[in-house]
């Protein structure tokens, strides 16, 4: 259950030196407005974007965070509090979440997809995360689908560059991702293209993903979540077209079960760990 949340704004670039001692403040109001000692505290968990190095807690310069290079973020963070602090990159900790809450429950093998600002996936495979041998497990945003195209983790054409919520304003022309999805629903044409084309570069990913892996379920979050009904039909189509049929029968594709809270659970999910 979760007794509390907070939020703050940041800078558009916010750097270590401004974030990291905010974050550090707005935990201790938390505990402190419900009457929680730090001592009391098993664990805290942190989930961000990749590429991180989850064994010593370092964030290593995701493309998401301009200037955010090698920092020791649990280190950084121990000075304050006492008790551990674990760090997982926000993929692997939505798996997780979704795994142990949401959609993904009760099965063996699963795969999230964050299809937010970035592209990234949480891998679980027979009943654990799997990280690979530095972490870098499920970075499928990095994947090129097209020769060219919106640009994402540093590659035009890649299936970040058409699946995320940045690819996607790249496509059209810097329009906001909610206007655009109410310009959709209006029959826009050129706002119905642009989600089409995402569908199906979304379908040309997956099918790839569940080829490999065979899995029991995808689950899709943030953009797939709140946009279903513009992605899913083109989606399903290149499915159709390119997946082994009988893999394709026994894998569930749905959106995140824990919905706009995914990232509070992600982060109790790593804790957890």
């Amino acid at each position: 259950m979760i007794v509390a949340r907070g939020t703050f704004l940041t800078a558009a670039n916010p750097t270590p030196a401004q974030c990291l001692p905010r974050l550090a403040c707005e935990a201790i109001q938390l505990l402190n407005s419900n009457d929680l000692e730090h001592t009391s505290i098993k664990a805290a968990g942190i989930s961000c974007g990749g590429p991180l190095n989850n064994a010593v807690g370092v964030i290593l310069s995701p493309p998401n965070l301009p200037g955010w290079d090698n920092v020791p973020v649990v280190n950084i963070l121990k000075s304050t509090f006492p008790f551990p602090i674990r760090l997982q990159n926000d993929a692997n900790a939505g798996a997780l979440a979704e795994w142990k809450w949401g959609a993904a429950a009760g099965t063996q093998t699963a795969v999230f997809l964050t299809f937010g600002t970035g592209l990234g996936a949480g891998l679980i495979i027979n009943g654990r995360l799997h990280e690979g041998k530095n972490d870098l497990a499920g970075e499928l945003g990095h994947w090129r689908l097209a020769s060219n195209g919106p640009k994402g983790y540093g590659k035009h054409g890649s299936f970040e560059g058409f699946c995320s919520g940045a690819g996607i304003q790249q496509l059209a022309n810097g329009i906001n991702i909610k206007i655009l999805a109410a310009k959709a629903r209006n029959g826009d044409t050129k706002a119905r293209e642009i989600f089409a084309l995402s569908g199906e570069k979304l379908g040309e990913g997956l099918a790839l993903v569940i080829d490999l892996l065979n899995p029991e379920v995808i689950v899709l979050g943030s953009i797939f979540a709140r946009c279903e009904d513009l992605l899913r039909p083109a989606m399903n189509t290149v499915l159709q077209c390119e997946t082994l049929p009988a893999a394709l029968r026994n894998c569930r594709i749905v959106p995140a079960q824990l919905s706009e809270q995914i990232g509070d659970y992600a982060a109790l999910a790593v804790a957890m760990e």
